[in-house]
């Protein structure tokens, strides 16, 4: 299943993801949907690097990586209005919600299928709010 944009636009999805495999696994998921992947990164650090020449139109992200909890960069990409997924395998789905209502999150192992229709939604509502 490929999703497309009204204007013909590629959406890009930022991976946050340091444990290598899961990160290339995202990433290729996010490509064979049609949409460009910036990334995949293992820390804040690069990530900041990457959001500061570009927001993406949505973000897969890990809670716990390399160089700390993913806190930083969500509060910047949610205050600029960026749909976020997380993806973690230590924080669970309320604790996220708690702090971050509008996000989306799942439990690692995610089903490919139930990842999927969480970033389809992400890409619909940055296209209504952009």
């Amino acid at each position: 299943m490929k999703f497309a944009t009204k204007d013909g636009h590629r959406p890009t999805v930022l991976v946050v993801e340091d444990e290598f495999i899961i990160a290339l696994d995202l990433s290729e998921t996010v490509r064979d949907l049609g949409f460009k992947v910036e990334g995949p990164f293992a820390d804040n650090q690069n990530a900041f690097v990457a959001i500061d020449e570009r927001l993406p139109d949505c973000a897969i992200l890990d809670v716990k990586i390399a160089d700390g909890e993913i806190y930083p960069l969500a509060d910047a990409l949610a205050d600029a209005g960026v749909p976020l997924i997380f993806h973690s395998g230590h924080v669970p789905p309320i604790e996220i919600a708690e702090r971050y209502p509008r996000a989306q999150a799942c439990a690692k192992p995610c089903p490919p299928d139930r990842l999927i229709s969480m970033i389809g939604c992400a890409i619909e509502e940055a296209e209504t709010t952009h």
